[in-house]
């Protein structure tokens, strides 16, 4: 049976293998790790039934396992996922017409080189992305304007000096050191917060889009051996400081390792990133052995209730953790899953959250779980 302190199931929804799941209203978007499945769109108004609304599929060796909606607009991922994929489909993003989201219609495909887009940030005009392009070692940042969705236009893209190598810049890192790869940007405000792999998260101001600025940067690896997932940043202070979250993902270890966990920085003064705590599982790192990739944590719910954040911690399922006190964030709930029927643990993917404070958990195997926190610390 499922294992939960402070939290109960509502319902679960039986679909296949899940990468992202957001909330816009009453509906719910999940995004599939494999083809054919695409994007499932449910109706969540009564969260004990939800209903299935319209399915997009996806050609095989593609996948769009990424998914972000906001006035009406629906934007998916297109990212190849096999070596030998059809290359004539492209890499880029969907952008869908979702007014009635029982009948999603293709507005545009947006391409770009190489595998395509991975992850991204979306506020309803501009999309922040992680794409790859030809003439591009590895993901780099890009901005893109979607106020003509049928027309959307690049603003401006930022990149770690290297990785432009149609330009002549010359390559810095060990062939051996994993090649550059932003994961994803996170807007708040006018920065972006871009976690970019084994190389650590940069802070840009984007006051101005089409020039983006470094304004400083840290990199854990290689002295720890888990890439950076998530750069999440509270919106309001914390005991007077600005804090961020930076989410390591139990994967791509560059050595066998315990499990991934979160660090919590002050980043109060933006140019000298502090890191002042870690969230973690008790009990998962008991003497420091190497443990199986997909142990430890995978990354928060980038929709929170501060000071309270969801995380999905990949085997351990929903873990809440309240960060009122920065330097010792407490784990105040969690919900752990059943195994997805034929697999040997749960590998809770990604959560977010409605605005009932319902909690959604996906997992890459099998199935969301609709979870209620049973006592409200917010």
């Amino acid at each position: 049976m499922p294992r939960a302190f402070r939290t109960k199931l509502v319902s679960w929804i039986d679909c296949p293998g899940g990468g992202q799941v957001w909330i816009d209203g009453t509906t719910l978007y999940v995004a599939h790790m494999s083809a054919p499945a695409g994007t499932s769109i449910y109706d969540i108004a009564d969260p004990k039934r939800p209903r299935l609304l319209a399915m997009v599929e996806m050609p095989v060796g593609w996948h769009s396992h990424k998914v972000r909606a906001a006035n009406g607009l629906m934007i998916v991922n297109h990212e190849r996922q096999k070596p030998d994929a059809d290359m004539s489909f492209g890499g880029g993003l969907g952008i869908y017409d979702v007014s009635r989201p029982s009948a999603p219609k293709l507005i545009a495909k947006w391409r770009t080189g190489g595998s395509g887009v991975h992850r991204y940030d979306f506020d309803g005009r501009y999309a922040y992305l992680s794409p790859t392009a030809d003439g591009f070692i590895g993901n780099f940042v890009m901005i893109l304007d979607l106020l003509n969705p049928a027309r959307p236009e690049e603003v401006g893209r930022w990149w770690i000096p290297g990785q432009n190598a149609a330009a002549g810049e010359a390559y810095p890192w060990p062939a051996e050191y994993p090649k550059p790869r932003c994961h994803h940007p996170l807007r708040q405000g006018d920065r972006l917060y871009v976690s970019y792999w084994h190389h650590g998260f940069f802070i840009l101001d984007i006051a101005d889009m089409t020039k983006p600025k470094l304004v400083s940067a840290m990199n854990s690896s290689p002295a720890h051996p888990h890439p950076t997932h998530t750069c999440l940043v509270f919106p309001n202070p914390i005991r007077g400081r600005k804090i961020m979250l930076v989410a390591d993902e139990d994967v791509s270890k560059l050595r066998p390792s315990p499990p991934a966990f979160c660090w919590v920085y002050d980043i109060t003064d933006e140019r000298q990133p502090m890191p002042i705590a870690t969230i973690d599982v008790s009990g998962l790192d008991a003497d420091g052995s190497p443990q199986p990739t997909m142990t430890g944590c995978h990354q928060p719910s980038e929709v929170f209730r501060q000071p309270l954040v969801p995380f999905a911690w990949f085997a351990q399922g929903l873990r809440l953790f309240d960060c009122a006190n920065p330097f010792r964030p407490e784990e105040v709930g969690f919900y752990k899953p059943d195994p997805p029927p034929g697999c040997e643990r749960a590998s809770s993917n990604d959560v977010t959250m409605d605005q009932r404070g319902l909690i959604y958990l996906t997992d890459r195997q099998r199935g969301v779980h609709i979870i209620e926190p049973t006592e409200d610390r917010s």
